[in-house]
């Protein structure tokens, strides 16, 4: 039997990498999902590609009234909201602290920690009712250290932990489970930016990771598809880290 069957999933940051892949995987589990991204044209090529019972909403994370619409519209159409994947994130500017300005830095909060903020805000209310659900939110191996040039971001994934931790708590009650998913670097567009911006490379990074690769976004979603699956129902406020081996170093 589909390990999905029946639900109704929401994933933010959809049109690409991870979320691309973990709406197919969801699908083909049986769900039906609906997938949220800044890019009209990405979310319907996606939607062209994949295919299946799948909707899209054009939106800004960070803005209210699009994450109030894209929760409503989920609702419209499905009835429902068993999964909420909260995904959206960017990596902002690679630059020493002190060249980072204060827009580099909103920018990157407001996407990370307010779209993160604004979506179990509006979302959450809706699993309260049902009385279940699974909120995964997606940090990094970068909210659970530190690293050089990528301050703003670092500050985001370190955020997106207290917000899962608290959250997790206040959820408990209503039978809602809210866990972080941590990942390595995944070979996807974004580390190809942040290898651009850090001036190093694939092989170079893969170094300090004891598998010697990136994570693929295959790696994330079969993770993801556990968390939110009936298989964790008693799992809550946690931090999942899948990076390799990198926590033993």
């Amino acid at each position: 039997m589909a390990r999905l069957e029946g639900k109704v999933a929401v994933i933010t940051g959809g049109a690409g990498g991870i979320g691309k892949v973990t709406a197919k995987r969801f699908l083909e589990e049986g769900a039906k999902v609906v997938l949220v991204d800044i890019s009209e044209q990405a979310l319907q090529e996606t939607k062209q590609e994949l295919g299946g019972s799948l909707e899209v909403v054009q939106a800004d994370v960070s803005k209210e009234a699009d994450v109030k619409n894209y929760v409503d519209k989920a609702v419209e159409t499905f009835g429902k909201i068993d999964v909420f994947f909260n995904n959206a994130g960017i990596e902002g500017k690679v630059a020493p602290l002190i060249e980072q300005t204060v827009e580099d830095f909103d920018q990157v909060i407001a996407i990370n920690v307010r779209g993160v903020f604004l979506g179990m805000k509006h979302v959450l209310p809706v699993m309260y009712k049902q009385g279940s659900g699974s909120v995964i939110n997606t940090s990094s191996v970068a909210g659970l250290g530190g690293s050089p040039n990528v301050i703003p971001y670092i500050t985001s994934k370190h955020a997106v932990v207290g917000l899962t931790k608290a959250a997790s708590v206040e959820s408990a009650q209503h039978q809602v489970r809210v866990n972080s998913i941590h990942p390595s670097p995944v070979n996807t567009r974004m580390m190809r930016s942040l290898e651009e911006g850090l001036g190093t490379s694939e092989d170079a990074l893969s170094k300090t990771i004891p598998f010697g690769r990136y994570g693929e976004s295959e790696d994330i979603s079969n993770l993801v598809l556990f968390l939110a699956s009936d298989e964790s129902t008693f799992i809550s406020g946690a931090q999942y880290r899948v990076d390799g081996g990198m926590a033993a170093l």
